[in-house]
């Protein structure tokens, strides 16, 4: 099959025109979207206005100080116990100030866990702090039952109404009196008589709230963050519905930081000034011990300096020995006079020196002696030996001999006596000196241990001086740079968030629901729907018709009639010359998609165009174009197949209502086998007669997508036109056509549009089909 382009498909067709479709589609249903519009912005305003609940940022700045500067490493190696100065982890003090434990110390404190509102028309109001005529203390509450809401309306300033869901109906109270329920106990009392006034029969929502539950609730709205980099200044911000409130709770925050700071820092200093007494307290007293033993020990080995002795104990010894030695040498003079005399007794010769012994009695006695002797000797150079005087000379001398032997020994006795006492001496102080080394080594000892005890003492003591300092001096954590304040405005909700969310939602939603509709609708709704599934060209479009079968007159200007003239001109041009546009085969996919209302009036348009013109009604299994007509059945095209004894002529019939239109009805009877008299030859016999006798001949086929009679006229026809019915039409079915076109199963198929209306197409009206100066198909063979 040759093709020419003749129709624009819709892969040609520019993308901006598609466009443009769709944005035309769309708006066709203005209406839907200017509600929709309507309706979310009514809504959203009335949201703000009544129902939303205004919420205003709230922020501070605050400095971090960092102590960074820790203790001084003590030169004798001891390890720094200085702990209360650390150097600040900016991350560490951010999740502090974010901390569920902390939030939940403000809430307690500032009383966060009770709240209050006032019923309003639209809303409930919150109230706070001075705007809030009572205030609730709680004693105890069930943690098991959170959220308990109770209601609360003043009669007067002494009395109340209270209502829960055991007491519907009401039990009246006196503010200040304590209330026991199942739930918990707590008194209710006037926190502001003046204002209560205002609220006197109004019902005030009391909420009783676990306090974690509040602090995990303020917890998670609070932001804490660094303002740069480099700085420890931190903005803290929380939103909240009342502004005061969230001054309060960012204030007490930092108080609350601050206090638990300084908490941690003085049980640190406390603990560790206890732990320093209870060791001071105990090396004390092995510091006595120590000291004791010290002097236990020189007491017990007689000590006072051991150097010093140890020095005397020599020089002792020495002096010990230099004088043993002397006496020695005297005891040896002694014995060596004591021999002397004793070797020359009888004879009268001098007594020796003493050398160097010092007794005077002694020396006398010697001296007494030697003067005798020398006497007796100048005497005996005078006198004999016999002489009185000299034997008188000679009684002395032997009475001082003897003295002197008797003297002699008893100052040996006593040099005796006193070197054994001397000798007695010198070896105690040599074991003393011998024991020196020991004692002192053992003294060491002791005084290393007493150092010890007293070096750690006096550490022991500093630090716990620099602790009761600084637990005296410790200041706060950080230091308020500017307090808390909230804006003037509320940051949300947003009113042109809100405003503008409407707005695109109030254009989504009916954007959604055309959409979703066109989606799941599987019927063909437009034209591009056709062009998406096929390359089968179009014809035409007929627009909707609510004004009977035949619209096609000669005094008709209506759109429809146009159309169907429009049509004739395209179908005119597509078949290029008169022998290949003379047979045209109508069908469709099913019945009800208008090809007989096509077939009758596309008739009628070419008999105005001056063609003769001859419609078949070939559907001979539903047969419906002369009921259409207002024609009744006659002698028709089974009579001639079936019978030998009718003749063309006979079949062949005026219409009535279109003048110079024939038409050839299906026959008086209903074929039983019309598939096969489609194939007789004397149906082709009798097309190649009447083409002889008309311009055009317009079959009015059963539709092929039920069953295949139109087949079976393949070789008998020129054109092939294809009626698919806008909303009508399923999208599958054009698969038939489609692969009558690829397959080329029926010669030049065409497809026309019925029943256009403004919701089917992207333009309505514009009569698609082919425009001579564009592209065009011819199909053949």
């Amino acid at each position: 099959m040759n093709t020419k382009e003749l129709f624009p498909l819709q892969v040609e067709q520019p993308e901006a025109k598609s466009l443009k479709n769709i944005l035309s589609y769309y708006l066709r249903y203005w209406y839907l979207f200017a509600f929709g519009i309507a309706l979310a912005l009514g809504v959203a305003f009335a949201y703000l206005r009544y129902y939303a609940i205004p919420r205003y940022q709230i922020t501070s700045t605050v400095l971090v100080k960092d102590d960074d500067g820790g203790g001084t490493a003590m030169s004798s190696g001891a390890i720094d116990l200085n702990v209360f100065r650390s150097s600040k982890n900016l991350n560490n003090e951010i999740e502090i100030l974010k901390s569920a434990d902390l939030m939940h110390r403000v809430v307690k404190e500032l009383d966060l866990g009770t709240t209050y509102y006032v019923e309003g028309r639209f809303r409930n109001d919150e109230l706070y702090n001075s705007g809030n005529p009572i205030r609730t203390i709680v004693s105890k509450l069930d943690t098991n039952i959170v959220n308990k809401d109770i209601y609360l309306v003043a009669k007067s300033n002494i009395e109340y109404q209270l209502f829960d869901n055991n007491d519907e109906q009401g039990i009246t109270y006196r503010f200040g009196q304590l209330i026991h329920k199942p739930y918990g106990s707590f008194t209710i009392v006037a926190n502001n008589n003046t204002l209560l006034k205002e609220y006197l029969n109004k019902k005030i929502i009391i909420g009783l709230h676990d306090t974690r539950d509040v602090a995990e609730n303020f917890s998670s709205g609070l932001t804490v963050s660094p303002i740069k980099e480099d700085a420890t200044v931190l903005r803290i911000g929380i939103t909240d519905a009342i502004p005061s409130r969230g001054v309060d709770i960012v204030n007490k925050l930092v108080q609350v930081y601050n206090k638990e700071a300084l908490e941690d820092r003085n049980i640190t200093a406390t603990n560790t000034i206890a732990f320093l007494d209870d060791r001071l307290k105990y090396i004390t007293g092995e510091l006595s011990d120590v000291e004791k033993s010290v002097a236990q020990y020189k007491s017990s080995n007689e000590l006072t300096d051991v150097t010093t002795q140890a020095s005397n104990y020599v020089e002792q010894a020495s002096d010990y020995n230099k004088r043993l030695s002397d006496w020695a040498i005297q005891i040896d003079i002694l014995e060596s006079i004591e021999s002397y005399l004793k070797q020359n007794k009888g004879q009268y010769k001098m007594v020796p020196s003493t050398l160097g012994i010092q007794d005077e009695t002694l020396l006398g006695l010697i001296n007494k002696f030697n003067e005798l002797q020398l006497e007796r000797e100048r005497m005996l150079r005078t006198t004999e030996v016999d002489n009185p005087l000299v034997q008188n000379f000679n009684e002395q001398l032997n009475n001082l001999r003897a003295n002197i032997l008797e003297n002699l020994g008893n100052i040996k006795r006593s040099l005796v006596i006193t070197s054994n006492s001397l000798k007695a001496s010198s070896g105690q102080f040599k074991s003393r000196i011998q024991r020196v080394p020991k004692v002192e080594r053992e003294l060491q000892e002791i005084n290393r241990q007493q150092e010890t005890k007293q070096k750690l003492y006096l550490f022991l003591l500093q630090r716990r001086e620099e602790a009761a300092i600084s637990l005296a001096s410790t200041v706060s954590n950080s230091r308020i740079i500017d307090t808390a304040t909230s804006t003037n405005y509320p940051i949300s909700p947003s009113k042109q968030i809100i405003y503008l969310t409407a707005l695109l939602l109030g254009a989504l939603v009916p954007f959604g629901i055309l959409y979703t509709k066109d989606l799941l609708n599987d019927k063909i709704r437009t034209q591009q729907d056709v062009e998406r599934l096929t390359n089968t060209p179009i014809l035409g479009e007929l627009a909707h018709n609510s004004s009977g079968t035949l619209v096609v007159t000669r005094e008709n200007k209506s759109a429809l009639a146009e159309m169907f003239r429009l049509i004739r001109s395209n179908l005119s041009f597509a078949a290029g010359n008169a022998e290949n546009g003379k047979v045209i085969l109508v069908t469709s996919s099913m019945s009800g998609e208008g090809k007989t209302f096509f077939t009758i009036n596309l008739g009628a348009s070419l008999v105005l165009a001056g063609k003769r013109t001859l419609l078949i009604e070939l559907d001979l299994r539903n047969p419906s174009l002369l009921f259409e007509l207002g024609e009744k059945v006659t002698t028709g095209l089974t009579d001639y197949i079936q019978s030998n004894e009718v003749r063309i002529q006979d079949i062949i019939r005026p219409i009535n209502s279109i003048p110079d239109l024939d038409i050839i009805g299906a026959g008086t009877s209903l074929a039983a086998n019309p598939a096969e008299l489609m194939m007789s030859d004397k149906l082709q016999y009798l097309i190649s007669e009447l083409k002889d006798m008309y311009d055009h001949i317009i079959i009015d086929t059963a539709p092929i997508g039920r069953v295949s009679d139109a087949f079976s006229l393949r070789t008998l026809v020129n054109q092939t036109i294809y009626v698919v019915r806008y909303n009508y039409t399923d999208k599958r079915q054009i698969n038939i056509i489609s692969n009558i076109f690829n397959n080329n199963l029926l010669p030049n198929p065409m497809i026309v549009l019925n029943d256009a209306k403004k919701s089917n197409e992207y333009g309505y009206g514009h009569g698609y089909g082919y425009e001579v100066k564009k592209k065009r198909t011819l199909l053949t063979k």
